[in-house]
């Protein structure tokens, strides 16, 4: 696969390649979205592996400040 940073133009163009953007599929009046299945394999690792480590830099701050913050709190905390 061919390097080009440059057609990472915008966070929507990161989430497509790393194949965690939302697709609507919706039929009649309702609206629902799902996670686009393509994308690149090791974008969506590196990704995964990134988050993770955030959450658990997060609860682990927590925990020194003797928070009692719930694990899903935190979870939402992290920018998307």
């Amino acid at each position: 696969m061919e390097h080009n940073p440059e057609r990472l133009h915008s966070e929507a163009s990161f989430a497509a390649l790393c194949g965690v953007s939302p697709i609507e599929h919706s039929s009649g009046r309702e609206r629902c979205w799902r996670l686009n299945r393509g994308g690149d394999r090791q974008a969506n690792s590196a990704l995964h592996r990134i988050v993770h480590a955030r959450i658990e830099l997060l609860i682990s701050a927590a925990r020194s400040r003797r928070s009692s913050a719930p694990r899903l709190v935190l979870a939402r905390s992290v920018p998307r």
